[in-house]
């Protein structure tokens, strides 16, 4: 085990900045969700602006140092962007290793990552995390080299090779990727043939969402206490009570600030709530930061695209974790807003009346029609085979008579066919 240390820097002068207290808590549980870390402390460290070429001031520096001394630390996780000079210079005053927010996510998600696709945007997100600190990190190496002029020829510096050798790799992993890519998208084409709608768990990270999917599938999702335990979109069909079978989403959870490598990287993963017809937004309720960390999916949904006319419905979770009286005021809020169900993915509590309202959506104000359908237009009674629209058919000399139930979705759908 690596014995390691948390700094969360409070940067007065920035506005955007988060409470001190809950940002700490969460980067503390950052830090235990990589296995190998013995996490022996933590600290809030405020400061007006961060120090240019060590982050923090020479004062603070060494009464760090000392501490790290005194307790055997040998990485520190600072809660924060540190530019490649800082990190440099920190780690030769303090003697350890240290990691930035981003390099400690990187890290999380490439332990994580599960499948081809998850693998391969992890490493590309690493590359480019790993290109951006070369450009001051390693101007210390000036030494050249020559060669037979096929290897960047005579003269190239090792920052320029190292460079290039990345973007090498970021080229291959690039074409790996759009293999994998066209892998899902035929995929999704065929879930699309069936007549499942998709609900889409969102919500940020630890909030319970795989705990909910398991309980909805009888799945076994990884559904640890602990963040990012939940990695690559996982898909099961499920029947629900007195409703439609739906395809069933459990997505990676969202977290403030996260790494913009990653955003990039991992919007594949979150493909499926584009597609979604319901999204199901999980939070903590229990948790101190639950507003600030509900805005933070809000933006993250937003900057994907998702429309304002993808339903969602807000899932407060871990009423279980409140005390009677807590837990009590939450649900009489819930209850105030058709859109909000406050419930317990562990004991089930308030799960019925949630899958009551998912029903209502999906099934939505479904109608009877008559259409009547012409020899020549095989595909589009096709399409109303293959979306179990059909109630009933009758052949005569000139085409078919179809009794179908569905919604107005399914009506503009059938439009365009």
């Amino acid at each position: 085990m690596t014995p390691a240390w948390v700094l969360h820097p409070d940067i007065t002068s920035d506005r955007s900045r988060r409470a001190a207290g809950p940002a700490l808590e969460e980067a503390v549980a950052l830090a235990a969700a990589l296995p190998g870390l013995e996490v022996l402390g933590s600290s809030v460290v405020r400061l007006p602006k961060p120090h240019p070429g060590a982050l923090f001031g020479s004062g603070k520096i060494e009464e760090l140092k000392t501490l790290f001394k005194e307790q055997d630390v040998e990485l520190v996780l600072v809660d924060g962007p540190v530019s490649p000079v800082q990190q440099r210079n920190l780690e030769k005053a303090w003697g350890v290793k240290l990691l930035d927010r981003t390099g400690l996510i990187l890290e999380i998600f490439s332990d994580r990552a599960a499948t081809r696709e998850g693998v391969l945007q992890v490493e590309m997100a690493a590359l480019s995390y790993q290109r951006t600190r070369l450009v001051r990190a390693w101007t210390h190496l000036e030494r050249q080299r020559g060669g037979l002029g096929f290897v960047g020829g005579p003269g190239e510096t090792q920052i320029e090779a190292d460079r290039r050798a990345i973007d090498d790799q970021l080229v291959n992993l690039r074409r790996q990727l759009d293999k994998v890519v066209k892998t899902r998208s035929l995929h999704r084409a065929a879930r699309a043939k069936v007549p499942y709608p998709i609900v889409a768990l969102v919500g940020y990270t630890n909030a319970g969402k795989s705990t909910l999917f398991n309980r909805l599938t009888g799945a076994e999702v990884m559904a640890k206490d602990m963040l990012f335990a939940t990695l690559d979109p996982t898909m099961r069909a499920v029947k629900l009570p007195n409703g439609p079978d739906v395809i069933l989403s459990d997505t990676v959870g969202f977290i403030s600030d996260l790494p913009t490598e990653l955003v990039a990287a991992f919007r594949a993963t979150l493909e499926e709530v584009l597609a979604a017809d319901l999204i199901l937004h999980v939070r903590d309720i229990s948790h101190s930061a639950t507003e600030e960390q509900a805005q933070d999916v809000r933006d993250i949904l937003n900057s994907l695209g998702v429309t304002e006319t993808t339903p969602l419905l807000e899932v407060w979770n871990k009423i279980d974790a409140m005390d009677d009286e807590v837990r009590e005021a939450t649900q009489a809020r819930a209850e105030r807003s058709a859109d909000v169900f406050a419930t317990s993915a562990l004991t089930g509590d308030g799960l019925d009346a949630l899958l009551g309202a998912v029903n209502r959506i999906l099934e939505g104000d479904r109608r009877e029609e008559t259409l009547h359908l012409g020899f020549d237009e095989g595909r589009k009674r096709a399409w109303l085979f293959d979306k179990a629209l059909v109630e009933d058919e009758i052949q005569d000399e000139t085409g078919y008579t179809v009794r179908v139930r569905w919604s107005a979705k399914d009506a503009r759908q059938f439009e365009t066919l």
